[in-house]
């Protein structure tokens, strides 16, 4: 795929990954529409970055559908689909059913509401494309935050679903899965910050992915061979995640002790059960 002259919609656009594609849509020549949950912050971002802005809760698949419906009859057409917004939420089982409800609907069902809505307008066309944001939890699992590992998996699997059953259509679908990314998203996540990337490296890797229509876009070396490992040494795998998961939450603790010990202890306790938007993944 190349972008000149391009109708690409980006959803999470007003920060992290989202942001960091519109503006690159936008420099390659593309006609971008950028839409956001926050529509003052993604008003204003969009503009000072050349695109259009639509707000949206993607989370809501009327407004999925009228942002669809609101390029369409302006635009007259998608080319990219960039299905990118998303949230981190929770941790364990005990996670209140609203925020497994929210996040689910938020990372997994956001995806297929918007194939579902441009589907036959791609199916009419003979192409198009999905560019969906999951993430190397998707491929691996995530240490914090069960919900996230588990809508994680199931977008990829979604990703996998539909580029299988409509690629001889002529319509693709990449699969962003990166690890971390310096945006809003990792804040509470010290091992991620560890090898930590830019958006603007993500975009880079994300942009030669899409020129080559590669299915599964990752950002960091180690993804690949532990997803391997995964697949042929499961109980090994599991062994070196549950290290992992111990050094990660001694780091947590460090992190909210040097923040304010009590104080951090109690606002990491209320970011375990507020959202954090993923203009990102």
């Amino acid at each position: 795929m190349e972008f000149k002259g391009k109708i690409i919609v980006v959803t999470g656009a007003a920060s992290g990954i989202g942001l960091a594609l519109t503006q690159r849509f936008v420099q390659e020549g593309a006609t971008v529409i950028a839409s956001d949950l926050k529509a003052e912050a993604g008003a204003e971002k969009a503009a000072e970055a050349g695109a259009r802005f639509v707000q949206a809760d993607v989370g809501q698949e009327a407004d999925v559908v009228r942002l669809i419906d609101d390029v369409l009859g302006n635009e007259g057409q998608i080319d990219l689909f960039c299905s990118n917004a998303g949230i981190a939420i929770g941790a364990g089982p005990e996670t209140l059913d609203k925020h497994w409800d929210l996040i689910h609907r938020v990372n997994v069902m956001s995806h297929v509401w918007a194939a579902r809505k441009l589907l036959p307008h791609y199916l009419e066309r003979g192409e198009g494309y999905f560019l969906n944001t999951a993430s190397a939890a998707g491929l691996l699992t995530e240490l914090h935050s069960a919900p996230y590992a588990v809508t994680k998996h199931a977008a990829l699997a979604f990703a996998e679903w539909l580029g299988i059953t409509y690629r001889n259509r002529g319509i693709f679908v990449s699969a962003l899965c990166p690890e971390g990314v310096w945006t809003p998203m990792i804040e509470n996540a010290p091992i991620l910050q560890q090898t930590a990337i830019t958006t603007d490296e993500l975009v880079e890797k994300t942009l030669a992915a899409l020129r080559e229509n590669r299915f599964l876009i990752t950002t960091h070396e180690a993804t690949l061979p532990a997803a391997q490992l995964r697949a042929s040494d499961n109980e090994k795998w599991m062994g070196k995640m549950v290290r992992l998961r111990e050094k990660a939450m001694g780091l947590l603790a460090g992190h909210e002790a040097i923040g304010g010990g009590e104080a951090a202890k109690a606002e990491a306790a209320q970011t375990a059960e507020a959202p954090r938007t993923e203009g990102s993944a």
